[in-house]
């Protein structure tokens, strides 16, 4: 995982203070290949709660964990009990790494 300890405490914070302690985080992508180099943050984040304007919670969070992380990209993928579902959501975090 290419991610330090550092920049995986920043992302569980930044999570919990904006979905709450009962949000749940993956990493996935290209930064759990530790042979590559470079890329952005591709997360999956998962909520109980239902969540209001998601589009705002996403950019959000990309912009809170992107300042935390000297601004690599972040992407978001979120999923939440009244957001649709498709099959990135389950790829995401079959495959992903929890945080």
């Amino acid at each position: 995982m290419r991610l330090t300890e550092e920049q995986a405490a920043i992302i569980r914070r930044t999570v919990r203070e904006i979905l709450g302690d009962d949000a749940r985080v993956w990493l996935f992508g290209s930064r759990m290949d530790d042979d590559k180099r470079g890329g952005d943050v591709d997360l999956y984040v998962e909520s109980d709660e239902v969540i209001d304007m998601p589009a705002m919670v996403i950019a959000r969070l990309s912009a809170r964990i992107q300042r935390g992380m000297h601004g690599r990209k972040v992407d978001i993928v979120l999923s939440a009990p009244n957001l649709g579902r498709f099959p990135i959501h389950e790829s995401a975090k079959r495959e992903g790494i929890r945080l």
